[in-house]
């Protein structure tokens, strides 16, 4: 089995699609220009993981009323503090941060309607750069 990707259903998907394109450095690389207005969004690496859409079929969950590690989109950064000045300017909000015994930061932020997304500057990387 592969993991596919996981979907939040956001009030405004073409804006939020746009925000995390920009300052986050996704890439859509599949949409709908229709309701429910899908956007599949992939990291650098190409890889899909992030479905975003609107459908008010179900209400919208409040997403800045939940704790932050009930859900959260986790990135791993080099510049943990740099990165969340550069998205503060961008309409993010600070949640907390979390200096770890290791030496790793981790750091969570909101982006401009609640969604979590967290910063992980790990001393040793989960992931693998390519």
């Amino acid at each position: 089995m592969l993991f596919e990707h996981m979907a939040l259903n956001v009030p405004d998907v073409r804006a939020s699609a746009a925000w995390y394109v920009t300052h986050l450095g996704l890439q859509v690389v599949r949409s709908r220009p229709d309701a429910p207005f899908t956007h599949f969004l992939a990291d650098d690496t190409g890889r899909v993981f992030l479905e975003l859409y609107s459908n008010p079929t179900d209400a919208f969950p409040d997403y800045r009323a939940q704790h932050p590690l009930r859900l959260h989109l986790a990135f791993a950064v080099d510049d943990a503090r740099g990165e969340r000045t550069r998205l503060e300017q961008a309409g993010a909000t600070l949640a907390v941060e979390e200096p770890q015994p290791d030496g790793s930061l981790l750091i969570m932020m909101r982006d401009p309607w609640g969604v979590p997304v967290q910063l992980c500057q790990r001393m040793r990387p989960l992931l693998k750069r390519e």
